[in-house]
This record gives structure tokens, C-alpha cells and sequence, in this order.
């Protein structure tokens, strides 16, 4: 990835730094400096040792901050223990943060609903990183009825695609449930980061029992959605096999994609802990160097 400090990651660059990466031919009226004269005496030709700098990542995190990421909304004392889909957001980014600092990568932190909330800098910083805590805290901390209320994420990753001008990591925590989004406008939002050569990690945050497997008890409920405040009264059992079947059709749709366009989509289960949702893709991104 591209960068601006010496951290831990290869540069896609070649220079003169420490990293023996390849050999190419010398042009006439260069300088001798890097020749290597053992392959010379070796060859009788002359040939230019290209080594490989280390960079710094730059990572932006992304987290849908619309009323839907506040599901479910009966939940008490809500905590990284007993997290909404919001919290465990936050929780994860926090955590990723952490081992960007660590790292000595950049990192920085975006919010979206029906807007950009709002876009801090990227930096690496021990100020930044302090800064990045206290606005996930406040995000933690604030009351769901504060929530914007719908969510505009096609456009506004089409927005973001633009407003981060150097290559990036682009990490994505969202339910991908947005009143004006369908998944083919969520694609091409995708597919402008890519276009722009950023690398993206879509992480889908999602109570699996109750919005993908529709696990209700067999009585009437009241149903309200978050964005658009539509209710329905019906009871889940009469509905729960269709409702299956589209959310699957949904989603499975939204992974192919990624799937083609070199995304890495990851399933995020509220219900589990945040290790076992980050440990297995760190192993697996290890497994693919």
C-alpha cells in the first residue's frame, strides 16, 4: 500500500534502502553507485540492484451509523459483552485501531447515515489514536433515539471513493440495510473503491438469529422499521421460510459481487465474540501471503 511514513508493510515501490528486491540492466550514463561488480565479473555485463522500502498502511474505518445498527432495540445494558450491532462496531474498530497503532500505520475514522456524519485525517499518532477512542466512546455512549435515521450508504461510499485521494485500506462495518439502497447500487459503490484502487474489507453486521433466520417466538409482534417508522403486525412462523429465502437471495448476491471484484466480505455475528469473528479472517489474510 501506499504511504508516507517507514512502518511494517512493503512499498509497491522500488528504491535503494535496505530489501534486496530484483536486478535490472544498467543504461548508459547512470550511476555506478549500485552495480553490482560480483555479477559483473561473473557476466561481463552491468546490472543495477533494486531494493524494496517498507511504507506505512493507511486505513480508513468506515461504520454505518444510521438507527437500523441499533438492533436490537430491546436490548438492556447494552456493552461489549452484550452488544447491539452498533457497539460490536465500534468494539471491532476499536480493536483494529489498536493493532493499526501498534503497527505504525495510519488510521482514521468515518461515519455514515444519511450523510457523512462526519471524516477525520489519517494519521499514526499517539493524539490521533486517543482522538479516534474518544469518538468511538461518544458513539457508544450516545442515545439511540439520536440516531439519524436512515441510511444512504451507495452514494456516500461513492462520495467516500473520491475524498480519500491516496490509496487506502477501506474497512466497512454496516448491516447493509438501507431504505433507498438496493444491492446493485451497493455494488457499484463497492466497485468505485476498487476502481480507485483502494483495497476494501466489508464486514456485515448482523444479529443472525433475529434479521437473518427471523427466530421469533410463534406469537403477533409489532414490527417497526428503525428508518422508514413502518409497522407491520404478523406473526413470524407465517412468514419466517420466505423471509429466509429473500434475505439469503439478498446477501448471497452482495458476497458474489465481492467475491468478483477482489472484496473480502465478512460475516459479522453480534451474537458471537469479537475473536471469533476477527481471528478466523486474520488467519486466513495470513494464510494468503
Amino acid at each position: 500500500m501506499e504511504g508516507f511514513l517507514t512502518g511494517l508493510h512493503k512499498s509497491p515501490f522500488r528504491g535503494f534502502s535496505v530489501e534486496f528486491a530484483d536486478y535490472r540492466a544498467y543504461n548508459s550514463g547512470e550511476s555506478t553507485k549500485h552495480v553490482d561488480w560480483k555479477l559483473f565479473a561473473r557476466t561481463d555485463r552491468l546490472f543495477i540492484k533494486n531494493y524494496e522500502q517498507e511504507t506505512n498502511l493507511r486505513c480508513l474505518l468506515v461504520i454505518d451509523n444510521s438507527a437500523s445498527m441499533n438492533f436490537p432495540f430491546d436490548k438492556k445494558n447494552i456493552s461489549f459483552d452484550n452488544p447491539n450491532k452498533l457497539v460490536f462496531s465500534v468494539e471491532a474498530a476499536s480493536a483494529l485501531t489498536a493493532m493499526l497503532y501498534k503497527q505504525r500505520d495510519a488510521f482514521g475514522l468515518a461515519l455514515l447515515s444519511n450523510k457523512i456524519d462526519f471524516i477525520t485525517d489519517i494519521k499514526s499518532n499517539f493524539a490521533h489514536k486517543k482522538y479516534i477512542f474518544t469518538l468511538l466512546q461518544q458513539l457508544c455512549e450516545r442515545d439511540k433515539n439520536d440516531s439519524p435515521a436512515n441510511t444512504k450508504l451507495s452514494p456516500l461510499l461513492h462520495q467516500l471513493s473520491e475524498q480519500v485521494h491516496r490509496r487506502s485500506l477501506v474497512i466497512i462495518f454496516s448491516d447493509l440495510l438501507g431504505s433507498e439502497d438496493d444491492e446493485q447500487e451497493l455494488i457499484k459503490s463497492l466497485q468505485h473503491l476498487r476502481y480507485n484502487q483502494h483495497e476494501v474489507i466489508l464486514f456485515h453486521t448482523i444479529d443472525k438469529k433475529l434479521e437473518q433466520e427471523f427466530l421469533y417466538s410463534n406469537r403477533p409482534y409489532k414490527f417497526k422499521d428503525a428508518e422508514t417508522g413502518e409497522e407491520y403486525k404478523l406473526n413470524p412462523l407465517e412468514i419466517r421460510k420466505e423471509y429466509q429465502n429473500r434475505m439469503r437471495e439478498k446477501f448471497s448476491k452482495i458476497r458474489k459481487a465481492c467475491n468478483n471484484i477482489r472484496i473480502d466480505y465478512v460475516e459479522c455475528d453480534i451474537n458471537k465474540t469479537l475473536d471469533q469473528v476477527l481471528m478466523p479472517y486474520f488467519l486466513k489474510r495470513i494464510k494468503l501471503k
